[in-house]
């Protein structure tokens, strides 16, 4: 079996990054596999860590009143699950469910943390690639949101008429 280190340097997220820092993630890795339906965790949850999917897609979901669950955003190989473990309240704010199966590397949160705060410019390149996940998800929430609105406006309007 692969090494860690030499799996997570060839991984996108993680590619040009110095090999030291890659031994420092490596340190606080391991690798995972979830089932078809299985959840990664639940919002709400303590955000205890965050995973790089290897293989298989993952439904980031969230639950709308009156609509019940609702995917966000499905993401798969090479896409980084979770940011909540990075800044406090250490929640999750989604429910993430494997579609399929799904083989990951999982990343100790309080371990990566921790290396943050002893490097800080391990803590801004970290920060740096996970900014654009931060951002990808909130795009996919936004337009998922209109999407339920529409639907419900469609409704209204269709009981208008």
């Amino acid at each position: 079996m692969e090494d860690l280190e030499a799996l997570l340097a060839r991984q996108p997220f993680f590619r040009g990054m110095d090999p030291r820092w890659i031994a420092f993630l490596a340190g606080c890795a391991r690798n995972v596999r979830f089932n078809a339906g299985e959840y990664l965790f639940h919002e709400g949850d303590e955000a205890i860590r965050f995973l790089l999917i290897r293989h298989g897609r993952v439904a980031l979901e969230t639950h709308v009143p009156g609509h019940g669950p609702v995917t966000i955003q499905t993401i798969g190989a090479d896409d980084v699950v979770g940011w909540s473990w990075l800044f406090p309240p250490y929640r999750w704010i989604f429910d993430a469910r494997a579609v399929e199966l799904v083989r990951a590397v999982e990343f100790e949160a309080a371990c990566i943390r921790q290396k943050c705060d002893q490097d800080p410019a391990f803590g801004y390149v970290m920060l740096m690639r996970l900014v654009p996940v931060i951002v990808s998800r909130l795009q996919a929430t936004r337009l998922q949101l209109l999407d339920v609105y529409g639907v419900v406006a469609g409704r209204h309007a269709h009981t208008r008429a």
